[in-house]
């Protein structure tokens, strides 16, 4: 039976060696939770590391443990104490954690740690490869392992693999300051769904893979060598019954089973009956802007002094990375402003702030939920943020208002609650007024809404989903041509040898030859020539270079030679031994009404430039930005589309360059037309762009048509670049 590998950096377990006694605990966090359905319940295993370095263990105890592990359905990676210092706490939280929030001031590029980082990488690929069988499905997590894809796909390019990214994925100009962006990029790429949180996220990395790689990206789809990437947002939810029940349990319970903490709040609440708990609860991470909150709170005491002694504001900071200096610096920034703002407004009464800085039970977390009136949730920068969503599940009540920054993740999918600016203390001041005054009917429409959505896309509903649309990447990369190797393509050499009249239709640019910034830089190599030399010297074969250059590149490139040309997308002929003849009788006085636009597309657009051909007009944008080539490319073809209409033109999307010429030529009825020269038995036909799938179209059903690299088309196969294309037509040579 097929099974699911989960692979993250960490295993969902607590190992703990307490003299050579292991302990293991599940863990609790969100991950772990929404995979439960896929792990523990499902045939999957999960890989990751374990916690312990390997010079706590000598072989006997390592043996123990991966047993112990084992009976969890989970198999552990081995990291030594450099791994961890090198690849975790180095170049996975000196550089990519704060490279992806936003924070370069934080950001170290150590060729070291680089290193360690692709060896880490590669460790976790050789325990997955160890583990897999053919039919499996992979899913990756999280940033530590950016390079496992591809890792596992040159080695099994038939497997489906998922990735997920659960931090933020910055915008092109703060990742493209990253040295090794490409090997990171093409890393992610081994995938065949990558997700997540948000649709930004996922706009932010189509941006890189168009203007980093260069690939070719239809709105959500990347072509990428033989295969097409799909990449999609999903917010990750929580456990809300889990949440939900644990509240309902606790406001059941008595005064005397209630916790030390919760009688502590409910001395608070007993003091005056307009007062009111604001709840912060973050890890210890310079990306929460605790600091700034603390200030804004501060802010708002100043501005708003009728709140002193009736609000307090309770910050739960759970220590995190404590051996990385960034957060040690933290640590006492907080410590300071805490204690200053605690001695400038605290009374014998009322202290404005209770900090706590550590863990806490899940039993405590549910008392300050369920006892905070407003939950004050204000990132500088997060992936997500499930403590949010976290709070609106205990609020059994519908009362209850959550503050949040638009700047997580979660504030996409949660407009109901109050967004701000973390930077605006002015704003976040007024907010928390109209927090404290909101009228009970406000809080309760505004918490039903966000209840229904949270309730209905939880976790588990988030990982059925990510796994349901990896499944539908197989069926997706069914739908374009197969690749034509080994049974498919021994068949076709087959029936090429033992046909007695053969006929080879070859495009030029994008499959003869790779494509130039300049179209005049794409004349033939000595090589090619060679190669179209000897096919044209094949007995009872017909080659014919079919193109939409114009006759007179042709006639420069190829008038020394005996090959059969066919140009301007089927306007003009030379045959073997003869002279060049019009194939369609086209008029071209439109082009002096259309040049014009073109030149002021190039004028708005740097790097493009406008082909004048004899019966067409071409803007190439090869060179142009992706994205600004995108939207330039939308309103040429809408200008161009009410131009045309009553003329008789047509508007090809080729590879980078948009064309205009005459509706009644294409490549398809100069095929067609050719076919009536002789009685063929074998037919070939190659092409790379949307001017070929005319060809494609037109020719018989028992033509071998191949595309050049692997995307959606009429073709029945593919090869994956000019390269392939030439290996494939020296096969063809036999003689």
């Amino acid at each position: 039976m097929n099974k699911t590998i989960i692979v993250s950096n960490r295993l969902p377990l607590q190992v703990k060696n307490e003299n050579g006694d292991f302990t293991i605990k599940p863990s609790v966090g969100g991950l772990a939770t929404g995979m439960k359905s896929v792990h523990t319940e499902g045939n999957g295993i999960w890989i990751g590391w374990s916690g312990l370095i390997e010079e706590e263990l000598n072989p006997e105890l390592s043996k123990k443990v991966d047993t112990a592990i084992q009976k969890e359905k989970c198999v552990s990676v081995s990291l030594t104490e450099k791994d961890v210092d090198n690849f975790y706490f180095g170049f996975s939280n000196k550089t990519l954690w704060p490279l992806f929030h936003y924070f370069m001031e934080f950001t170290e590029f150590e060729k070291e740690q680089w290193v360690s980082y692709k060896e880490v990488n590669q460790k976790f690929a050789d325990v997955v490869l160890e583990n897999l069988n053919d039919g499996d499905t992979v899913w990756i997590h999280d940033y530590q392992l950016l390079l496992l894809p591809q890792l596992i796909k040159d080695k099994k390019p038939n497997i489906s693999i998922g990735f997920f990214l659960h931090i933020p994925f910055p915008s092109f100009e703060i990742f493209r300051t990253f040295p090794w962006r490409e090997e990171l990029l093409r890393g992610i790429l081994g995938a065949d769904l990558i997700g997540f949180h948000t649709y930004d996220y996922e706009r932010h990395f189509l941006s890189s893979i168009k203007r980093i790689l260069h690939l070719d990206v239809n709105f959500n789809e990347i072509t990428y060598q033989d295969r097409i990437i799909k990449v999609d947002s999903f917010p990750m939810g929580i456990d809300y019954q889990k949440f939900y029940n644990a509240a309902l349990e606790h406001l059941a319970k008595d005064k005397k089973e209630r916790s030390e903490l919760q009688r502590r709040l409910d001395n608070h609440f007993q003091a005056s009956d307009d007062t009111k708990l604001i709840l912060s609860i973050d890890r210890l991470d310079y990306t929460k802007g605790i600091p700034n909150r603390i200030r804004a709170f501060e802010h708002f005491l100043n501005r708003y002094p009728q709140f002193k002694e009736k609000v307090r504001l309770i910050m739960l900071a759970v220590p995190s990375r404590s051996n990385v200096p960034q957060y040690q610096k933290l640590k006492s920034e907080t410590d300071e402003l805490v204690g200053r703002i605690n001695g400038k407004f605290a009374t014998v009464s009322w202290t404005p702030i209770w900090y706590f800085y550590r863990s806490m039970p899940f039993e405590n977390l549910i008392d300050l939920y369920t006892s905070a009136d407003i939950a004050f949730i204000t990132p500088v920068r997060d992936g997500m943020n499930l403590v949010a969503k976290e709070y609106v599940a205990t609020r059994t009540q519908q009362d209850g208002v959550l503050i949040l920054s638009e700047m997580a993740g979660a504030a996409k999918e949660m407009n109901e609650a109050l967004l701000i600016n973390p930077n605006n203390f002015e704003q976040i001041a007024d907010v928390l007024k109209l927090a404290i005054e909101m009228p009970l009917k406000e809080q309760q429409n505004r918490m039903q809404f966000l209840q229904k959505r949270l309730e209905r896309y939880s976790v588990e509903k988030w990982a059925n989903e990510f796994i349901k649309s990896l499944e539908a990447t197989k069926k997706y990369n069914t739908t374009i041509a197969k690749e034509i190797k080994e049974n498919a393509l021994d068949e076709m050499l087959v029936n090429f040898k033992n046909a007695d009249r053969k006929l080879l239709f070859l495009d030029y640019d994008g499959t003869l030859v790779g494509f130039k910034n300049n179209p005049s830089d794409a004349k033939p190599d000595e090589e090619l020539l060679l190669l179209l030399d000897k096919l044209n010297e094949e007995k009872n074969t017909d080659i014919v270079i079919i193109s939409g250059r114009d006759r007179e590149t042709f006639e420069q490139w190829f008038g020394n030679k005996n090959y059969n040309l066919i140009t301007d997308h089927g306007v003009w002929l030379k045959k073997k031994n003869k002279d060049w003849k019009m194939l369609e009788h086209i008029k071209n006085d439109w082009m002096p009404n259309i040049l014009p636009i073109l030149e002021t597309f190039v004028d708005r657009t740097p790097g493009t430039f406008v082909e004048k051909k004899k019966y067409s007009l071409a803007w190439h944008y090869r060179k142009a930005d992706p994205e600004l080539a995108q939207i330039r490319t939308i309103e040429l073809n809408t200008v161009l589309t009410s131009l045309i209409a009553n003329n008789d033109l047509s508007v090809l999307k080729g590879n980078k360059v948009t064309e205009i010429k005459s509706s009644s030529v294409n490549k398809g009825r100069a095929a067609s037309r050719w076919l009536t020269q002789a009685n063929y038995d074998f037919i070939f036909a190659i092409g790379d762009d949307w001017t070929d799938e005319y060809m494609f179209e037109e020719l018989p059903d028992s033509s071998y048509t191949v595309k050049v690299g692997a995307t959606k088309t009429k073709a029945k196969y593919y090869v994956k670049n000019n390269k392939s294309v030439r290996e494939l037509l020296k096969s063809f040579i036999v003689s």
